[in-house]
C-alpha cells in the first residue's frame, strides 16, 4: 500500500497509548528524598496531577514527559546504591 495505509499510523498511536499508560499509572507520584551529586540532601516533594517525577538519582524535577519518567521503584533502587 502507498503512503497513509493500514500500517502508517502505528508508530505514532503506539507512542501515544504508552504515554497516555505511564500517565495514568504515575500520574501525581511523589518525588523521593535523594541526595545530589555533592551529597547534599534534598526532602521529597509532590508533583501536580498529570505530572510526575522525573531526572535522574541526583537530580529530580516533575515533569509532563512520561519518557523521563522516574518511576518509584527506580528511586527505591537509586537509595540502594
Amino acid at each position: 500500500m502507498g503512503p497513509g495505509g493500514p500500517g502508517s499510523g502505528w508508530p505514532l498511536a503506539g507512542t501515544l497509548l504508552v504515554a497516555v499508560a505511564a500517565s495514568m499509572v504515575a500520574g501525581g507520584e511523589d518525588c523521593l528524598w535523594y541526595m545530589d551529586r555533592n551529597g547534599s540532601w534534598h526532602p521529597g516533594f509532590d508533583c501536580e496531577f498529570f505530572t510526575f517525577c522525573c531526572g535522574t538519582c541526583q537530580q529530580r524535577y516533575c515533569c509532563r514527559d512520561p519518557l523521563r519518567l522516574l518511576t518509584e521503584r527506580q528511586q527505591r533502587h537509586c537509595l540502594a546504591f
